[in-house]
């Protein structure tokens, strides 16, 4: 029986954007005892950690802080004298190539921290919130990587040699940004308490990516942004 509930864990990595706090209440919907992983990895603002800690608590989530150093930088997220692109259009030139707000490596990193919290707690699934039509050509939101991860979890740890799966689930990675507000919208997910700009601040910026493609979605899913009402 003990066993049995323990395989009911997941681990779910939680930002506090919109997309991350729909895959938080997709594995709660799927019937999974959540525990929560939230980064402060340097980023510019600590608003979107503040929004990950609202989230897990509107549904009762247990969740850990866990802080850790990027010296090297390499991302504007994490170096202000990086600037932020701003503006950037769908289907340019620009558009298609990686951004400077890629961080290297950060969803490896992440989701490794995520397997060692797994394997200790008996969680048999990764939840997080990847989507590989977002837009911004990240190389770590994409289906492949995620297929390739698995692999890496089968081979190099002990759950995986011993027969006890842990899967990495990805319920948003074929999804837009419109279905995924929509499919949030039906999970009555607290999007006011979300944070998508790349910048903090009372408002969002309404300028840098992150913005324009949270708008786009609102538009495209037919609601009003309640950061914006």
């Amino acid at each position: 029986m003990k066993d049995r509930k323990r395989s009911k864990r997941a681990v779910v990595l939680l930002s506090g954007g919109l997309d991350s706090a729909t895959t938080l209440y997709i594995a709660r919907r799927q019937g999974f005892e959540c525990f929560c992983l939230i980064f402060d990895y340097g980023q510019r603002h600590k608003k979107e950690i503040n929004s990950a800690k609202m989230i897990a608590a509107s549904c009762g989530c247990k969740l850990r802080l866990i802080k850790i150093s990027l010296p090297w930088k390499g991302s504007s997220l994490i170096d202000k004298g990086v600037s932020i692109p701003l503006g950037r259009l769908s289907g340019t030139k620009e558009a298609k190539q990686i951004p400077s707000t890629y961080v290297p490596g950060r969803n490896i990193i992440f989701l490794s921290f995520a397997l060692s919290f797994a394997e200790v707690i008996g969680a048999s699934a990764i939840f997080i919130g990847a989507h590989s039509q977002d837009y911004s050509g990240y190389p770590d939101c994409r289906p492949q990587f995620y297929r390739d991860f698995k692999k890496v979890i089968s081979s190099g740890t002990k759950a995986g040699v011993e027969g006890r799966r842990i899967d990495i689930r990805t319920p948003l990675i074929l999804k837009n940004k419109a279905q995924i507000i929509n499919m949030g919208k039906k999970l009555r997910v607290p999007f006011q308490l979300s944070w998508s700009c790349y910048y903090g601040g009372l408002k969002p910026c309404g300028k840098c990516d992150s913005c324009h493609f949270r708008e786009k979605g609102f538009q495209e899913a037919g609601l009003k942004d309640p950061l914006l009402a």
